[in-house]
């Protein structure tokens, strides 16, 4: 099952597969590359270049070129939070969105319902920004190291 598959729908699409590929990175403990990484997190290797610019631009990996170039982790998994993943792969899929979205010319709504629909939208907002800030608190107390602790431990019964 690809990890883009599995059913916990939380924030930005690609924070799953950033997690799973920074876990990889740190057990790895050298460079590695994107059609490595790509083919052990099941992804596209263009995806995964494009999600590894991204944490690299976020100062999560550093990157080398070349024949043996490839991807590390600039810092240990215990100096990572989930925050700072989350907050770099959020920042690049709200780029990508801010650029695919076209508004409704809201044509067909009567005045009304338009006016309704907006303080609608507003209210919502505002809750998924409250939801969302609380969430990024939350995920600032969690390090790399730590999920793959949680990871390594037998499952209780």
């Amino acid at each position: 099952m690809s990890i883009a598959d599995r059913r916990i729908d939380f924030g930005p699409p690609h924070f799953k597969i950033a997690v799973h590929t920074l876990a990889w990175l740190a057990r790895s403990a050298c460079t590695v590359s994107s059609s490595v990484l790509a083919a052990h997190v099941d992804t596209h290797p263009t995806f995964m270049r494009r999600m590894l610019q991204s944490l690299a631009g976020a100062g999560i990996v550093e990157s080398k070129g070349g024949r043996d170039g490839g991807y590390r982790l600039r810092t240990g998994p215990s100096a990572l939070t989930l925050g700072d993943i989350y907050a770099a792969v959020s920042n690049a899929c709200t780029a990508a969105a801010a650029d695919a979205q076209t508004p409704s010319s809201g044509q067909h709504l009567t005045a009304a319902c338009a006016a309704a629909g907006q303080k609608l939208d507003e209210q919502l907002e505002a809750i998924l920004h409250e939801a969302q800030q609380q969430t990024i608190r939350y995920l600032h107390t969690l390090t790399l190291e730590a999920v793959m602790t949680r990871m390594e431990q037998p499952d209780p019964d």
